[in-house]
């Protein structure tokens, strides 16, 4: 594996039915998570998590990528050059 990098990664949830494959894959990467923030925005019908994660590439590229393929569900990423 890859250097361990420091990332954050961005959740918007527009569906709140798939809030719990969301948190079962949180869950899946839970030992590389450093924290979590999650804001439901009840105004616009979403939900917003941020999580940091300190992990390597291609474990963070992963977790994207699981969550990513959630119907409702739009992540991005932004990774250090740490």
């Amino acid at each position: 594996m890859s250097e361990k990098r420091l990332a954050v990664v961005s959740l918007i949830i527009e569906k709140r039915e798939v809030s719990s494959a969301v948190n079962a894959v949180l869950s899946g990467f839970g030992e590389y998570i450093v924290g979590r923030m999650g804001v439901p925005y009840k105004e616009r019908g979403v939900s917003v998590i941020c999580i940091i994660i300190d992990a390597p590439t291609e474990i963070i590229n992963s977790l994207t990528g699981k969550i990513g393929m959630l119907e409702g569900v739009t992540a991005k990423t932004l990774m250090s050059k740490l």
